[in-house]
């Protein structure tokens, strides 16, 4: 996903969203991590930013 032309990334400044993304770490099987990076590069997005859009999909479905 591209932040747009004309604009630039700054450190410790969100672009995409309202705020800024940490660090997490979970537990996957090796072929369900492979799995996500295929759909995420499928859809021309970072694995990250897939796992960050599904999530807010699902909270928006309830």
């Amino acid at each position: 996903m591209s932040t747009g032309k004309g604009k630039k990334r700054l450190r410790d400044i969100p672009v995409l969203h309202d705020e800024k993304k940490t660090r997490h770490s979970l537990l996957i099987t090796p072929s369900s991590w492979k799995k996500l990076q295929r759909i995420a590069q499928k859809n021309g997005l970072s694995l990250s930013e897939y796992v960050e859009q599904w999530i807010i999909s699902l909270e928006e479905g309830s």
